[in-house]
């Protein structure tokens, strides 16, 4: 856990005096510079908004509760987000007091190879990813956990997001006894 705690040190660091990676492979180290690090993929439509707040959400806390665990997000279409971070999703976690360097540096789209890393693959909102998983990866879509957590033509940030941060955070406590 230390080398973990350290490596997000050293990120974050980089971050501070402007580094930014070039491609999400500049990115995948944290997890991978730490043996026995698990991680949970959160997938939504344009990588934009709820599954870069379910990211930094659970790196947070996995990182306060010591567990061996990190978190990334895809989107299943990022060509239908117009910029690289919601201003809800910002605005959230500026609240809650996260850094925003616990999630991604930019969107990102889904590649099976995300998929076949993460340990837990959660889309967030069956009825809007399921389609998407069942054309692009039509043999991963009975290995992905959906939830249902509405996007912004359907539920207002402040309805969407404490659902999501409930749902996060029941998640972190599974993984939490699992890891006992």
């Amino acid at each position: 856990m230390e080398k973990l705690k350290q490596a997000l040190r050293d990120l974050w660091e980089k971050a501070r005096h402007g580094f930014r990676p070039e491609s999400d492979e500049a990115w995948t180290p944290l997890a991978s510079t730490v043996s026995g690090t698990s991680e949970v993929l959160f997938i939504c439509t344009g990588n934009y908004y709820r599954s870069r707040f379910a990211e930094a959400l659970f790196n947070h806390n996995a990182i306060e509760a010591e567990l061996p665990w990190r978190a990334f997000s895809r989107g299943v279409a990022i060509h239908l987000a117009s910029s690289d971070l919601s201003p809800y999703t910002r605005e959230a976690l500026e609240a809650r007091g996260i850094d925003l360097r616990m999630t991604g540096p930019t969107r990102a789209p889904l590649q099976e190879e995300d998929l076949r890393r993460a340990k837990r693959r959660i889309a967030l909102k069956r009825t809007e990813h399921e389609r998407y998983i069942e054309e692009q990866f039509p043999d991963w879509n009975d290995r992905v956990e959906y939830w249902e957590i509405h996007d912004l033509d359907v539920a207002p940030p402040d309805e969407a997001l404490p659902l999501l941060e409930q749902a996060v955070l029941r998640l972190l406590r599974e993984i939490q006894r699992e890891n006992v």
